[in-house]
């Protein structure tokens, strides 16, 4: 895992076409909460993770 620190308003690129931004921090220790803005191409799929386990039930499912 690479592991990076940014400050608000800083980007990160990843591959062609996605990028990142950290768009904001509130909070402090175990209740903190990062905002950030995802740019990717729509054949990308950008899903928070409780989304993208549902959706790997689902095909696990169907096989």
């Amino acid at each position: 895992m690479l592991i990076l620190k940014r400050q608000v308003g800083q980007k990160l690129y990843i591959g062609q076409g996605v990028m990142i931004e950290v768009l904001g921090v509130s909070g402090y220790g175990k209740k903190s909460q990062v905002r950030i803005g995802i740019t990717a191409p729509r054949e990308v799929a950008v899903n928070r993770e409780e989304i993208y386990l549902r959706i790997q039930e689902k095909l696990s499912g169907n096989q």
